[in-house]
Parts: C-alpha cells; structure tokens; sequence
C-alpha cells in the first residue's frame, strides 16, 4: 500500500467508526465499488443505534456473496482476487465481497477443435464463466465444483469437477491429493504446469491428460465419470484420467450419424498412421526394394541424388516445422503470403536444383496433412517425434531397425499409465465391447454402459426400463 498503483483504497466514518475499504483497480468492477461506498455512506443518514454498528454495516452491503475472514493474509488474498475488503474499526474479522470483474473476452469456438455443425461457444481465460459453460449443459445437482489455491505467489484457482454419484471416490480423492501436493511460487502457465506436476511426465512426448477447449466435451466426460481440472486463466480444461484412444476422438464424430462419423473416424485413423509409418516405410522401401511386389516396384526415386534421401527427408521434415512456427509467429495479413513464398518459391527451387527428389516431398507432405488430422496438437506433435526417430533406425538398421523402433513403442506404450489407468486401454488390456466403440462410433441410445477404465459408481448411462 503507498508503492502499488492499482491498489486502492477508501477510508471513511460510519456512525462515528472508521470504516476502511480495499479493492484492485482492473479486478474489481468499478460500478459495485461506487454503489458499496454509497451504501455504506447513507448509513449515517438512517442508522443511530452505534451498538449494533457491526450488525447494521453487514445488511448494507448488498450482494449476494459476502463472507467474513479473520486473519489479514487471507483478507490480502480475496483483494488480490480481485474480491472488495471491508475492515471495520473494533471488529476481529473483515467482510469480504465479491465484485470480481476479470478482463477477459466472450466464449467462442476454439480454433483447434472447430466442427462443421454444434455449438460455437467455447471455454475463456475466466474460470467462473467455464463453470458456467458446463453447468449450462449438465443441470445436475450432484456436480460437484471444488476450488482450492495453488501456488505461493500466484494463488492460482484451480477447480475440481466431478458428478457425486458417477466418479469414483478413489479418482476424485487422487486428484485432489496431487493437487494439494503442488508446491510451487505461481502457476503462471496454468493447466500445462499443473499436469506436469500431477502425471509426473518427465520428458514422455505423449499426452498423459486430455485437454479440450469445447464445454459440450468436457461434459460429455463428466457424465462418463472423468474428473476435469479447471484452471483460473487457462481456456482449455483437463480430462483425467485419459487414455490414447481418448486423444483420437473429435467431437465431429458426434455431430453427424453414426456412418459419417465413423467413416470421419476411419479417415482420421489412416491419417495419423500414415503420420508415423509411412515416410519410415518408403525410406524402408528405397533401401530394399526386394521387399517390394513386382506391381509395386515403382515405388522409389527413380533418379540419382547427391544428397542421402534420409538426409532429405529430415531437411524437408524440419522445413515444414519451421513453416509451422512461422505461421504462428506471422501477423495473420502476412502469413498467406508466406506460405506461397515458401510452397511456390522454395520448394520448387529446391526440386529443380536437385537439392530434394520429388517423391520426398510427396510422402513428407503426406505424413505431414496425416499430422494435421490428429485432433489432439500433444499428440501429433509426438508422433512427428517417433516417425524421426524410426526414419533415423531404418537408414541406420533397414528392416531390423523398424521392427525394433516399432516394437519399441509399442512396449513404451504399454508401460506408460496416467493416474493409474493403461494408457493404452482397451487393446491392451483387450476389452472387446470398448474396443468395438473405439474403431465404430456407436449410436447414443445403444451407448447405455459407461467406460470401465474411470471404474464409475453407476455403469449404466441411462436408467433401466
């Protein structure tokens, strides 16, 4: 108080006591400030009875969450929340009142989960309006908002949600207790801090939780028995606990019939595969074409380089990843232009001086829409980093080298568990009835059992007949 700014605050006398008000400029809405003050100033035009002063003080302040808080790190806290403090001269507490008002902007659809028909809106940097967003969709009296602060500094708020009587205790009891454990000074990067600390990742490339940007999939995971993490200044939400097959499902699939979305799913599937397999595969081929059919044998340069191919297709592979970092990092008026100067320009210069082959570019660019289909960015991100590294075994081992790669992964795969749960559940453990849902988008009144992996209290979706 003195140095900081935005602090502010406003002293006055109330029946003859001193009534000291503190607020943050920028957090607290400016127009509830004023009507408080004029509250709590008209007392004096009323009220005589100074023995019932606290009593008379506490009715004036009209809103409609007010709490009293009786140590001074606490009343600093709710300010720098944003929440108003009333102190009152010889009370043992404050009054705190809720006016937050955050900067932020209004729900809209994500950019990276858009679909062609449903809902437009999508989760903001304001936790209460994302708990709003979900209640909106799930009217259920036994969901469950939990809030607790993490970090020292930052006193970050990060909710709980669950459905009491659909989520397993022992998932709910976890989580709160990773959370808890959290000790860190600020959380100034919200949910991904968050997830490092309650997975314990490490340096694993693949996705232990689910983050989504939709209210409408979030909430279709509450009703499975999923707990979701919400984080104050962050607009994605966590999905835990997640499978891998929870990172290739997108809510278009849901949008449309069961035919389309399973033939969306399909589409999606060969995409990501041909993401990992396909540039390894024909680097494969190039280098042992006796493993290539007689029909097939066109597959292959069909002239000579001076460049090794594998070297090519880490030149062209990280030449599309700088194309990608530089579309984010490009004003949106600029970046049609780049990527013109970079596909017409560059690479085509660089086919016709010989510096790649034009088959590289073909299968790269495949493998990198295939990329593009993952609806999940961690993910996809990933899988770039495992179809480097076997494209790296196969020009080093051949046919040796991508079986090993490929039984690696899948061996990695299966160790890995997030909160508990096998990351690549249901095919291994096999469970043929989720297994059937994941490669079949089944219809939502034959759907009536939840999934086993979260352990729901209530298996069945829908009640009995």
């Amino acid at each position: 108080m003195g140095t900081s700014f935005d602090l502010g605050v406003r002293k006055f006398t109330v029946m003859g006591k001193e009534i000291n008000l503190y607020f943050i400029n920028g957090l607290a809405d400016t127009q509830f400030v004023i009507f408080l003050l004029k509250e709590l100033m008209e007392v004096n035009d009323f009220e005589t009875d100074s023995m019932k002063f606290k009593e008379i003080v506490e009715n004036r302040l009209v809103n409609q969450q007010v709490k009293k808080v009786y140590s001074l790190p606490e009343a600093a806290t709710e300010v720098l929340s944003g929440l108003v403090a009333v102190f009152l001269e010889g009370a043992g507490y404050a009054l705190v009142i809720d006016v937050r008002s955050y900067p932020g902007r209004n729900p809209e659809e994500p950019d990276t989960e858009k679909v062609v028909r449903g809902a437009r809106d999508g989760f903001v940097e304001n936790i209460i309006v994302n708990t709003a967003l979900i209640r909106r969709r799930l009217r259920d009296e036994r969901l469950r908002y939990e809030i607790m602060k993490i970090g020292d500094r930052s006193k970050t708020d990060v909710c709980v949600a669950y459905i009491k009587d659909v989520a397993n205790d022992d998932l709910v009891d976890i989580v709160k207790k990773e959370l808890k454990a959290i000790e860190i000074d600020g959380i100034t990067m919200a949910d991904k801090t968050v997830e490092e600390f309650i997975v314990k990742q490490g340096y694993n490339p693949f996705p232990l939780v689910r983050y989504t940007e939709r209210p409408d999939v979030a909430a279709t995971h509450l009703l499975e028995g999923h707990v979701i993490i919400i984080t104050d200044t962050s607009p994605s939400v966590m999905l835990t606990p997640t499978t891998l097959f929870h990172h290739v499902q997108h809510a278009e699939e849901y949008r449309q019939t069961p035919t389309i979305g399973t033939f969306v799913r399909w589409v999606r599937f060969l995409g990501m595969l041909a993401s990992i397999a396909l540039l390894p595969l024909w680097m494969l081929f190039v280098m042992e074409p006796s493993l290539l059919p007689k029909n097939m044998a066109f597959i292959g340069p069909n002239e000579q380089s001076n460049i090794p191919v594998v070297l090519q297709i880490l030149l062209a592979d990280f030449g599309i990843e700088f194309l990608r970092m530089a579309a984010i990092h490009t004003p949106t008026a600029l970046s049609t232009a780049m990527g013109l100067i970079a596909a017409v320009l560059i690479g085509q210069i660089a086919i016709d001086v010989g510096l790649f082959l034009p088959e590289v570019i073909l299968y790269v660019s495949l493998a990198a829409i295939g990329s593009f289909t993952t609806p999940s960015y961690e993910l996809s991100v990933a899988n770039k980093l495992v179809r480097i590294s076997l494209v790296i075994l196969v020009a080093a081992f051949k046919l040796e080298g991508f079986v090993i790669g490929f039984t690696a992964l899948i061996l990695w795969l299966v160790h890995l568990r997030s909160l508990n749960t096998p990351y690549l559940w249901p095919f291994i453990p096999f469970n043929p009835k989720a297994m059937w849902n994941v490669l079949i988008r089944a219809n939502v009144p034959g759907a009536k059992i939840r999934p086993s992996i979260v352990h729901p209290k209530k298996v069945r979706k829908q009640p009995a007949r």
